[in-house]
């Protein structure tokens, strides 16, 4: 399928457009990663510094690394007085690490900065998108490399988790490490052009595995492993392993695991394996926790969406991909896709970002596939292209009503890049025929990019503080004239108020918020006005006097229901 323009389409669109950009990726490989570099930060940076914590996953995350700093323990993990034993200690002390180095650079209160959190996911979605690059030359072309690099980079799921302080898209950026070694190591023993890995890609692979399950515990084993173990039982060998030098290689991994988790167990005794193995990944298997419970195929539906816009091609290159699954090549990613898939689609927890590992081995197939122009041509397939035309649209909508209903406004600033995503993707529909696969995704992605600076740069943004109370709240005791104001919560509990305000802060029920205001002056009540008749009765029982503040009306964007928090402080309070 030809990339070159035709005179009609050149009436459209600029000559080169993107493609020029594209065009100096791939002539080198400086090029490709100055490219595949800006592009990522073009799509990840919008709304990074603006956004407030999200709750409550971020949140969590965020007050932990928190409270390390502020304590100094770096072995323990906790929320306020809780433990918080549900994944290992790495991507806290990654967040620390940036958070302290910036304030020994002298930027003022540091540890209130949630973007701050943020930068070590920023790295992870960076080092992912340029990781699949490096890992797909051992696959496609220099060309091809960059177009999977550019999914990766476009793709809707890695936005999101780009822009929240927690462990996701570092683990992605160490499986594609480590997935990237094992594809030389697997293709080298099948007679290949790809060179054997020497002791310096072996160390990256041993040391991608170690950090990775000191972030997210053993779910890259499960993702190396099933893909080691299916292309063995269907090579009927596994002596292609002993590259990997596996006994050198899992003494590092031990040498660099084993000291915090016997830090751990010495200071906890078993407490945080029950936890984090038991009570959060094995009880996911059997069980729905927080309501996050679907049945097998969710991950499939999900997919159009949380791989947009590539996902579209992908199911153009399907039936080309499993005409060549014998090959090699194609054996080793799907041996990297398809075993890890049926796990996550088995276990009854889900949440769409688990199978974002699996992304890069589909984004290097689809890559494949075009290069080689054998995308499918049936018109039930082709005629999927026209959502790149149809979600920027969509997304506009949904983005703007958000901004009504929430922040009471239409965030007209957001227009003009909604209409430039719409009018990207409308190209990429209809000059799909004209101009070829590569190029109208280039449109396509173009418009996703556009689609983050609608959405995250600008509508997310200006729904703060309704839809991020927390802020509101912490805003009241920044407002204090007072110099140490302490608080307690009744019917808002969520984290973002522990990281805004203070890790002392108490919740409560409305009870007890008018026993914490009886205690002392420059004392703050923040209690939902459905627990109000409970407070205003404790507090005339107790004799309490108390100063009415501001009434906050927001929007509870983690469960999903508007709320009003009426603030109380002491009568003392000046």
């Amino acid at each position: 399928m030809s990339t070159t323009s035709t005179e009609a389409s050149a009436s459209y669109w600029p000559s080169k457009g993107f493609s020029g950009i594209f065009d100096f990726a791939a002539a080198s490989h400086r090029g490709a990663v100055v490219v595949l570099l800006f592009v990522s930060l073009l799509t990840f940076l919008p709304g990074f510094f603006q956004i407030p914590p999200v709750d409550r996953d971020e949140a969590y995350f965020a007050q932990a690394t928190k409270q390390m700093i502020e304590t100094g323990d770096y072995i323990d993990i906790r929320y306020q007085d809780d433990v918080r034993y549900r994944k290992p200690v790495g991507i806290y002390w990654l967040q620390a690490a940036v958070v302290n180095t910036a304030s020994a650079l002298g930027l003022h209160n540091a540890r209130n900065k949630i973007w701050l959190y943020r930068v070590p996911s920023l790295i992870g979605a960076v080092g992912a998108v340029l990781c699949t690059y490096w890992c797909a030359l051992a696959f496609v072309s220099r060309r091809g490399a960059v177009l999977a690099g550019l999914m990766m980079s476009a793709s809707a799921i890695l936005s999101v988790e780009a822009r929240l302080a927690k462990t996701d898209a570092m683990l992605l950026f160490t499986v594609v490490m480590a997935m990237a070694v094992l594809a030389r190591a697997y293709l080298a023993a099948q007679g290949g052009s790809t060179e054997r890995p020497g002791w310096a890609l072996l160390a990256v692979f041993w040391t991608a595995i170690a950090v990775s399950i000191l972030i997210k515990g053993p779910l890259i084993l499960m993702v190396v492993g099933l893909a080691a173990l299916t292309l063995s039982v269907l090579d009927r060998s596994a002596r292609w392993l002993l590259a990997l030098r596996p006994v050198p290689g899992l003494f590092w991994l031990l040498l660099v695991v084993m000291p915090w988790f016997i830090a751990i167990y010495m200071r906890v005794g078993r407490e945080f394996l029950v936890a984090s193995v038991g009570e959060d990944m094995l009880a996911k298997v059997a069980n729905s926790q927080e309501a996050h419970g679907a049945p097998p195929g969710l991950y499939l539906v999900l997919f159009f969406a949380t791989f947009f816009p590539a996902s579209i091609l992908s199911g153009l290159a399907a039936p080309a991909v499993w005409a060549v699954r014998k090959e090699p090549a194609a054996k080793f990613l799907l041996a990297w896709l398809v075993p890890s898939w049926i796990v996550f689609e088995l276990v009854v927890t889900k949440l769409p970002h688990y199978v974002l590992p699996l992304y890069p081995a589909i984004a290097i197939l689809t890559a494949g596939a075009v290069e080689t122009r054998v995308l499918s041509r049936r018109i039930f397939l082709v005629r999927g292209i026209i959502w790149w035309f149809l979600v920027p649209g969509i997304v506009s909508v949904f983005a703007i009503v958000g901004a009504v209903m929430i922040a009471h406004g239409l965030a007209f600033v957001a227009w003009p890049f909604f209409a430039g995503a719409v009018v990207c993707g409308l190209f990429a529909w209809r000059l799909y025929d004209d101009d070829g696969a590569e190029r109208a995704f280039l449109r396509a992605a173009a418009a996703a990019v556009l689609m983050a600076f609608g959405v995250y740069g600008v509508v997310v943004p200006s729904l703060s503080p309704a839809g991020f109370p927390a802020v509101a709240l912490a805003q009241v005791l920044k407002d204090a004239s007072c110099g140490h104001p302490l608080a307690a919560s009744a019917g808002y509990e969520e984290p973002s108020l522990v990281f805004l305000t203070s890790t002392a802060i108490r919740f409560t029920d409305a009870e007890g918020a008018a026993d914490f205001l009886r205690q002392g002056s420059c004392r703050f009540a923040f209690v939902d006005v459905k627990q109000e008749r409970a407070f205003a009765l404790r507090a005339e029982a107790i004799g309490l006097h108390y100063d009415r503040g501001p009434r906050i009306d927001g929007y509870n964007i983690s469960v999903g229901r508007p709320l009003t928090i009426a603030v109380f402080s002491s009568a003392s309070t000046p």
